[in-house]
């Protein structure tokens, strides 16, 4: 990855000049909305001057914007300008967990294994021996899935993981505050104090306020293991900190080339370079999805209300296992790793890991967007 440069061959699959794509870049004033179509940018701040505002006029029309070039000539970078920003502003940050099965058993032996990695090895061996695959393909909330439920529970042998894994109702949890995503070429953060942590790649779809989704995207829920294992109380510590939530490159819209239906049966890609020489690869194959996106979805919107829209992380099947320095220990980052993170038709989003301490601090909060806008004469003022 190039510090600065942000390569359309690289970023977007083969065939992006097809699809329709939604973004954010700041020319060196300020944010604004973005649409690419047949290859070309246009500047949607005077048609909606966010994001979310877009979304919810589903105004994706690119004949009403400006165009401002060819998206593989404007010369985007990840920190100079024009800045390629994370491609969604006002909507709440909402994501899924344990919705592969792997994924289920990890999340089970974090919680057994009190957060600490040494004792991880032993616990899976233990947990794979005594249920292995045989919540694999449990529809959750079935006759099966409770009958599994009762077995486990006489056996001493149920978790709170588990319940969300196989019970009617799935984990969802705000996984970052509005704004403070960042997006391709950003660094991600890891808290500086832990010992056990790793990227979760996985597909996020962008939702209206209604609950219908428009597009999907590439996002990294990054994750530090050890906290969330001393307690799930601490989940807010090991999800949500400065720089720990990537989406990007831009989202891609659903239209006749490109649908829910693709998001099924995507396989999400998963490369870390570092700096040492270690190189780990893993994938995500939707089609193993415990609970359909829709669902996924619905269960997000609840009985609530999120005017500004939402987006979703759905999820992911990787759980990194494969050891790193010491047997036994399993994968953790390391300052200076590059996380690539990969779908055939998203295209790459791409990160290099510091610390949440060292990251860029977030700066540019909703009132700071509120009167950046105003100065701009993208809204008024009462």
């Amino acid at each position: 990855m190039s510090e600065n440069s942000f390569s359309v061959a690289e970023a977007l699959p083969a065939d992006w000049r097809e699809g329709l794509w939604l973004g954010r870049i700041d020319l060196g004033d300020g944010p604004l909305p973005l649409l690419v179509a047949g290859g070309i940018a246009h500047d949607m701040s005077r048609v909606a001057p966010t994001v979310s505002d877009l979304v919810a006029a589903r105004a994706f029309d690119p004949a009403a914007g400006r165009p401002i070039g060819a998206l593989d000539t404007l010369g985007l970078s990840a920190t100079g300008t024009p800045r390629l920003l994370s491609p969604v502003d006002l909507q709440c940050v909402k994501a899924a967990g344990v919705t592969f099965a792997v994924s289920a058993l990890e999340r089970v032996i974090e919680e057994r294994a009190r957060g600490d990695s040494t004792a991880a090895a032993a616990v899976r061996g233990r947990l794979e021996e005594r249920i292995g695959g045989s919540i694999r393909g449990l529809k959750p909330g079935s006759p099966e899935a409770d009958a599994l439920k009762a077995t486990l529970i006489e056996e001493g042998m149920w978790s709170q993981y588990l319940e969300v894994a196989i019970g009617p109702d799935a984990e969802i949890f705000t996984k970052s505050p509005v704004l403070s995503t960042v997006g391709w070429g950003a660094e991600i953060g890891i808290r500086s104090d832990s010992t056990w942590n790793n990227p979760e790649p996985e597909i996020v779809l962008l939702a209206g306020a209604d609950g219908q989704a428009v597009g999907a995207t590439l996002g990294n829920d990054v994750n530090l293991r050890d906290f969330e294992g001393r307690s799930a109380l601490l989940l807010s510590k090991a999800k949500d900190n400065n720089a720990s939530c990537a989406i990007g490159p831009l989202v891609r819209l659903f239209d006749a080339g490109f649908t829910m239906d693709d998001v099924r049966a995507a396989t999400v890609d998963l490369h870390i370079a570092g700096e040492d020489g270690y190189v780990l690869t893993g994938a995500s194959s939707m089609d193993q999805i415990s609970r359909d996106p829709e669902d996924l979805l619905a269960q997000a919107l609840s009985e609530h209300h999120y005017p500004d829209g939402y987006t979703l992380f759905l999820g992911t099947l990787f759980a990194p296992i494969q050891d790193r320095d010491e047997p036994g220990r399993g994968f953790t980052h390391k300052i200076g790793d590059v996380v690539t993170i990969s779908s055939a038709r998203l295209g790459r989003l791409v990160n290099r890991v510091t610390t949440s301490k060292a990251a860029p601090p977030w700066q540019l909060g909703i009132s700071g967007l509120m009167r950046n806008l105003a100065a701009r004469g993208l809204i008024g003022v009462n």
